[in-house]
């Protein structure tokens, strides 16, 4: 970059590199009234990358809902926030890290773990878990191994030394991630609701004050790295990808909480992509005043650093606070404790603009409203997606061996045991985790309560690519039946759409399709949007990934005691399944992992079947019927059952025989079906009957295999082989 800091006019080429398009800066020159500097068209590089200003998906997140009784802070600070009773608040969000993980997984990942947490503290609350959604390519692909191995060990090692527990999250493989994984990190935390935490800045003369760690020129130019696809040259972006301290973090979590125990802070800020730049254009805008900045007294790693490498370095652990004067030492002190940098960087002014100076000199003059209202919105041309052709079973080849079948699916990359992931995270620190990885919603106990938080990620890809629309609706009710096949009422979802190219019209036919589908089940569930990110430009020559809208869901559990998991308990238990089976098998793992397949449209997604059956199924648990729970998804029904049976190792006996195919009645992926166990199965067949819900008894419990009609036997301990082996057996190269 110094070739450019030392250019001394702006010329087109220049413009290209910082990502400006000829209209963008036509509006620069409008907004300025004369040319800008380096520095400041650095500046307005960053605002309006797409990562920084969601140029390309604006218009369309304005449709999602995002207001609920519940809601406390919906979309537009660092988090959002929802109330979970007795003066409490959950805090959280989902951020992507994708383009820096493909680079240098370690850091990659780490940075974005880093990164997450500081927007929910940030809001004033403690972090109590983590989750994570990774999406690699194909497994023999010759980087994916090594991929994993990074992106693994950086969210380890980052969560780890912050201790907090890292409790869920969900992997998929395919070749579509080849040239672009994808790293989405969710935190979740609490807070008093009445003690939340915001960006506004106010106050003319109120200090400008830095904190956490030094400024250095790692990151610069990570948000226009995000906003841009890949091409051969993406090692060459190395320099781009934040570098993490955890231990400084740490440090950085406690001294910002004992502050916010004073009356000291008006307004807080992450410094996260864009940096400086970001948080006090953010803080002054939302605040409506002006804000003045002097890079002299920016504590800085290097030498020597340009207004342009201060202004844009991502260097992480850093905070931007507006202070109240009076509250100025007793900050300092604090963080001077935690031996943390600590500076006065500037004042908040009346004047409406972004001035920096720099050894008495004004290095930039930005009028913030324009240079944050004129942001580009574009409402981009798209191409409709129409469903694909619907697959019949009967036209879907049946395997001759049902428990071959189960084998193959349950040693697939996409359905295998994640064990060898999850036990490389601290997931039970802090000691509230009631219920660890592997099931299909985490659940941690609200400290010093007998309440608790289930949190979950989820979403189907393949779906997505199939019909975008109904693949949205399945990843917010996939993400809904997790939380409720817990006991948990979903309280509220963040979102992490990450999809290719905007401006390649069947991109955004797929991002519209399913912010649509997104916004029609969160409706119809009550299960607002309160936070996200859009994460676009994830192709690398033009193959773009899978369109992928990650959920993260959260729930609220009134007493923890009366959660279920997916284990079953023990023997003599009856297994119910809720919901209606067709065996939709287009678009299923079964069709890809026997038969290489992944034609026809994804099932159907009936909301108000989804709504009727998960309010029974939470219900029944609630009032201690149900003893274990699986929702049903990849894999189907089959699948679900050999899950439950190796959670709990307990077999079981299957004697309801279906009209249907066997292949279509074990492997179907129909939705809104959940598992059930019980002791009372007339109870809860007749609670179903009264609330309109399909429900019949496959079988019992009991034993070490599973039983099917037909003779079918199948041994826990093979498939427990098969389930749990095949990714440590990947990752050491076997």
């Amino acid at each position: 970059m110094s070739a450019l800091q030392n250019t001394p006019a702006i010329t087109p080429e220049i413009v290209a590199e910082h990502g400006l398009t000829p209209d963008e800066y036509q509006t620069v020159l409008d907004i300025m009234g004369r040319e800008p500097n380096m520095t400041e068209l650095g500046i307005f590089s960053v605002m309006w990358s797409e990562h920084c200003s969601y140029k390309s998906s604006r218009k369309w997140l304005k449709t999602l809902p995002t207001e609920g009784p519940q809601v406390i802070q919906g979309p537009g600070e660092n988090a959002g926030v929802v109330d979970i009773g007795d003066g409490r608040a959950a805090v959280f969000k989902i951020e992507s890290h994708n383009h820096p993980s493909f680079i240098e997984p370690y850091q990659g990942a780490a940075t974005g773990v880093g990164g997450i947490m500081r927007d929910v503290f940030t809001m004033g609350a403690r972090p109590v878990a983590n989750l994570n959604a990774l999406r690699f390519g194909s497994p023999d692909h010759p980087r994916t191994r090594h991929l994993v191995d990074g992106v693994v060990a950086g969210i380890g090692g980052y969560g780890n030394c912050m201790g907090i527990p890292t409790v869920a999250g969900e992997v998929n493989f395919h070749p579509a991630y080849n040239g672009n994984i994808l790293v989405n990190a969710m935190t979740v935390g609490i807070a008093d609701a009445d003690k939340i935490f915001y960006s506004a800045a106010a106050g003319v003369g109120n200090p400008v004050v830095y904190v956490g760690s030094k400024t250095g020129r790692d990151g610069i130019h990570g948000a226009t790295m995000a906003s841009a696809e890949f091409s051969e040259d993406s090692e060459e972006k190395r320099p781009t990808v934040q570098v993490g301290d955890p231990f400084t973090e740490k440090l950085l979590l406690e001294a910002c909480l004992e502050l916010m125990a004073t009356d000291c802070i008006i307004a807080i800020q992450d410094m996260g992509a864009a940096g400086l730049t970001c948080s006090s254009v953010e803080m002054a805008d939302k605040g409506g005043v002006g804000i003045e900045l002097n890079l002299d007294t920016v504590p800085a790693r290097e030498g020597v650093m340009t207004s342009y490498e201060l202004m844009l370095s991502e260097s992480q652990e850093r905070m931007l606070m507006v202070l109240k004067p009076e509250g100025e030492e007793t900050a300092r002190r604090i963080f001077e404790k935690w031996e943390l940098d600590f500076a006065v960087v500037g004042r908040i002014t009346d004047s409406g603009a972004l001035v920096v100076k720099e050894k008495g000199e004004t290095v930039v003059d930005i009028p913030v409203a324009p240079l944050v209202e004129a942001s580009p919105e574009y409402d981009r041309p798209y191409d409709e997606i129409e469903a694909p052709a619907t697959i019949r079973s009967e036209n879907v080849p049946a395997s001759e061996d049902i428990a071959a079948a189960l084998d193959t699916l349950m040693s697939a990359p996409d359905i295998c045991s994640r064990r060898w992931i999850w036990e490389q995270y601290d997931h039970m620190v802090m000691a509230d985790t009631v219920q660890r990885p592997g099931g299909d919603a985490a659940v941690v106990r609200i400290h010093g309560t007998a309440k608790g938080l289930a949190v979950t990620t989820d979403c189907t890809p393949r779906y997505c690519k199939a019909h975008p629309e109904t693949g949205g609706r399945q990843a917010v009710v996939e993400a809904w039946r997790n939380l409720t096949a817990v006991g948990a009422t979903p309280l509220a979802l963040t979102n992490n759409l990450n999809f290719g190219n905007p401006e390649r019209r069947p991109i955004m036919g797929q991002f519209v399709g399913c912010v649509k589908g997104i916004g029609a089940a969160a409706r119809a569930l009550e299960f607002p949007v309160i936070s996200g990110n859009v994460s676009l430009y994830n192709e690398t020559n033009g193959e773009a990934i899978l369109p992928t809208p990650v959920i993260g869901g959260v729930g609220l559990i009134e007493d923890i005691d009366a959660t279920v998991g997916i284990g079953i308990p023990g023997p003599n238990h009856s297994i119910v399944l809720i919901g209606e089976t067709d065996g939709w098998l287009g678009n299923s793992l079964y069709l890809r992992e026997l038969f290489q397949g992944e034609e026809g449209a994804p099932p159907p997604i009936d909301l108000e079947a989804e709504r009727r059956n998960g309010n029974l199924v939470r219900s029944e648990i609630q009032s201690g019927a149900i003893a274990a729970c699986h929702d049903l998804s990849d894999g189907g029904l089959l699948v679900g059952l050999a899950e439950m049976a190796l959670a709990g190792n307990c077999g079981l006996s299957i004697d309801y025989s279906s009209d249907l195919a066997d292949h279509a009645w074990y492997f179907g992926e129909d939705q809104a079906r959940y598992l059930c166990v019980t002791e009372s199965p007339d109870a809860l067949l007749a609670a179903a009957a009264k609330a309109n819900v399909s429900a019949v008894v496959l079988g019992v419990t009991g034993g070490d295999t599973l039983n099917l009609p037909d003779g079918i036997t199948i041994s826990i301990g093979s498939l427990r082989g098969s389930h749990e082996g095949w990714l440590p057996n990947y990752m050491a190269g076997a």
